[in-house]
């Protein structure tokens, strides 16, 4: 019986520490997805939301709505292409996502030359038509820059997704401190939209 009780206690104040509850869905691993279908994957998707260790507090206010489109090319690789409006201006950037041996994973080519950081993305899960989860990795001189990215083809989500992002971030190591969500609200005030 006490060693129930602990148990109890210990889940408990791990859901204070986290300030959520603890969720009952499959923590998504990041060797989970088995097969990957390019085909299917490709296309535009809305970012719904963002997690890094190099996100702080500040930082929530500045990421606006933006899509990023993925192009299947004839060698197999994924164009990338984003664009983001700040304001009556759009940004926008792109690179290539070159295939590796196991499926949904890929080497990001920002064509930087030598001594450039290596990034590589995972796609963790996706139902290709709902949702997507993808996981990066960039190695710079003195960092593991970790982001998760939260990507859906419109902005309702499937239930449950929400926690597999966020627990997802926490298998990296992440807080709650670390995650940005778009802000629909201040983007549509600057842009004059009601």
């Amino acid at each position: 019986m006490q060693l129930w009780c602990t148990a109890c206690l210990l889940l408990t104040l791990l859901d204070i520490l986290w300030g959520q509850t603890l969720s009952t869905q499959p923590v998504p691993s990041p060797s989970q997805m088995q097969s990957f279908q390019a085909e299917q994957f490709q296309g535009e998707w809305l970012v719904l939301g963002l997690a890094s260790n190099t996100f702080q507090k500040e930082h929530r206010a500045l990421l606006r709505p933006f899509t990023t489109t993925f192009e299947l090319t004839p060698d197999g690789h994924f164009k990338v292409s984003n664009a983001m409006t700040r304001g009556r201006h759009c940004n926008a950037w792109s690179y290539v996502l070159v295939p590796a041996a196991q499926a949904g994973h890929f080497t990001v080519d920002h064509n930087a030359g030598p001594g450039a950081s290596r990034e590589e993305i995972q796609v963790v899960d996706s139902d290709y038509t709902r949702f997507a989860l993808l996981l990066s990795h960039r190695q710079t001189s003195s960092l593991t820059v970790v982001r998760i990215s939260l990507l859906g083809r419109n902005w309702t989500l499937p239930t449950g997704m929400m926690d597999k992002f966020l627990c997802l971030g926490r298998t990296q190591g992440l807080s709650e401190r670390n995650v940005a969500f778009p802000d629909l609200a201040g983007n549509r005030a600057q842009d004059g939209i009601e």
